[in-house]
């Protein structure tokens, strides 16, 4: 295969030559995709594909706010169509997975308010608490399938089930306090 000697610039990802093509002239994009940790950028991928629920590759307004509400980002409709439209070259009112990377990006590598640590904590607890409707101090399988079902996510009970598999440490079946709140620290999103 011949090279042309090109290399991307640090930090541009790779095939997105969409943006800086159509700005043509212009300085090109800055996109910190490289301050996303591998981590992040696979649960990046995780919640898109979770939610492109019809496996179309895109995701529309309603996916992207159960994405970002998995994400722990609680998006106002007004806030969704405008992120949809930042990254929405075509205007086809829906956004592939590099769109997806990039608002992400944005939205976890921006500085993030100044929160205390005890701040930071009541917001997950807060969270929490809206899958724990019953008070039983643990999300279980029931509850995490009930927010899917308000949220309007047409998940399997086994999509659901690898969702608390992967946030329960000690094996009960459910997502304890400290659980949720290990998990939503890791993401970098508090």
């Amino acid at each position: 295969m011949a090279t042309s000697g090109y290399r991307p610039k640090a930090g541009a990802a790779a095939g997105s030559s969409t943006a800086a093509g159509k700005r043509a002239g212009n300085a090109p994009v800055q996109k910190p995709m490289h301050d996303l940790t591998s981590d992040q950028k696979q649960e990046i991928r995780e919640a898109f594909d979770l939610f492109d629920t019809d496996g179309s590759g895109t995701i529309d307004t309603k996916e992207l706010k159960v994405a970002m509400r998995a994400l722990g980002f609680e998006p106002k409709k007004e806030e969704l169509k405008k992120m949809v439209a930042e990254v929405d070259r075509t205007g086809s009112g829906v956004i592939d997975f590099n769109d997806f990377l990039e608002l992400m990006t944005s939205k976890m590598v921006t500085p993030k308010r100044d929160l205390s640590e005890k701040d930071t904590r009541e917001e997950i607890v807060k969270a929490f608490r809206l899958f724990d409707d019953d008070d039983t101090g643990k999300i279980s399988f029931k509850n995490l399938k009930r927010v899917a079902k308000e949220l309007g996510e047409n998940l399997t009970d086994e999509e659901l089930q690898e969702m608390i598999d992967e946030a329960d440490r000690d094996g009960d079946g459910e997502i304890s306090q400290e659980e949720f709140l290990r998990i939503m620290k890791k993401t970098n999103l508090y």
